[in-house]
């Protein structure tokens, strides 16, 4: 089993900044990609962030400049800092993890629960 638990979400004024943090645990053997996604009421879920395990990263337009997503491969764990936040970034923010798990041929997305992520103006 494979368990994704995100922390960090919250209200935050506009302008303001907030940390997301995403620890993956379980029987894992690899982890190709983690990162971040939203979905905001309404309107479908999309690609926040996202960190490979070259160390690469990949943004939405949205948010290049703003946000950050790091990661500690040690510990199995991602971030995103998020600064300069707009109320346009309110959503429900959703780690992702792309892992191959022991005994398992193929990679496969892993999701978190979500956190709640409001920004007023």
């Amino acid at each position: 089993q494979v368990q994704l638990v995100e922390s960090g979400g919250g209200l935050v004024q506009a302008g303001g900044s907030l940390r997301l943090s995403c620890a993956a645990s379980g029987s894992i053997s690899s982890i190709s990609a983690m990162g971040w996604f939203r979905q905001a009421p309404g309107k479908q879920r999309e690609l926040v962030a996202t960190i490979f395990s070259s160390g690469s990263t990949n943004y939405a337009d949205s948010v290049k400049g703003r946000f950050t997503v790091s990661r500690d491969n040690a510990k199995n764990t991602v971030y995103l800092q998020m600064n300069s936040l707009k109320p346009e970034d309110t959503a429900v923010y959703y780690c992702n993890a792309r892992l191959l798990m022991y005994g398992s041929v193929s990679f496969k997305d892993y999701w978190g629960q979500g956190t709640q992520v409001t920004v007023s103006s």
